[in-house]
């Protein structure tokens, strides 16, 4: 009767240690599934931060370049102003400097 009940134990024992297997199995089958799980979001999470960035990238750049015309064409515009500036007030001074140099020129000095 004795052997039986250690027979029975043993059984509860091994059925015990199959239970828990089974359940650790099934918890780190769980663990995996949720790790897959967060790999994806976080994967997703990514590819739409990174479309936003390019997003706001291209949008920068189209902005730029769009500028960079009427950037060219407003340096003209100002180019063109101060050479007429310089122009006009070269020939507003022309004829006293060259008074003047023929005077230094033309003085003698002992």
């Amino acid at each position: 009767m004795e052997a039986n009940r250690n027979q029975n134990g043993i059984q509860q024992l091994l059925a015990a240690e199959q239970d828990a297997q089974h359940i650790v199995n099934a918890a780190r089958n769980a663990k995996m599934a949720r790790l897959r799980q967060a790999k994806e979001e976080a994967e997703k999470e990514i590819a739409e931060y990174r479309a936003q960035v390019e997003y706001e990238f291209q949008k920068k750049v189209a902005e730029s370049s769009g500028d960079s015309g009427a950037n060219v064409k407003r340096l003209e515009i100002e180019t063109d102003a101060k050479i007429n500036h310089l122009k006009n007030e070269a020939a507003r001074i022309s004829h006293d400097v060259v008074g003047l140099l023929l005077k230094n020129v033309t003085t003698v000095r002992n």
